[in-house]
């Protein structure tokens, strides 16, 4: 079921029935899908990946990023200069 943002907001209530009752609705703007709400009993297709164990889960998170690079010019100059 395709519901727009104005349609979901004024019928919430009744839309989260529909997903209780075990029904998908894709969440549109200006009729392009931008979201998806599923009943949370359904796995998703990566979980059902890693339960018949063709997906193996990262074993640490993700990395924090390396500090950025402090500069006074523009990055079009550092490219060039690094061209050189």
């Amino acid at each position: 079921m395709d519901v727009g943002i104005r349609e979901l907001r004024d019928g919430l209530s009744r839309h989260l029935a529909s997903v209780r009752e075990g029904h998908t609705i894709t969440v549109t703007d200006h009729g392009r899908p931008v979201a998806r709400i599923v009943p949370v009993a359904v796995p998703t297709r990566l979980e059902q990946l890693i339960g018949e164990g063709k997906v193996t889960p990262a074993r640490r998170g993700r990395r924090p990023l390396p500090p950025p690079v402090k500069t006074a010019g523009m990055v079009s100059d550092l490219i060039d200069e690094q061209r050189r």
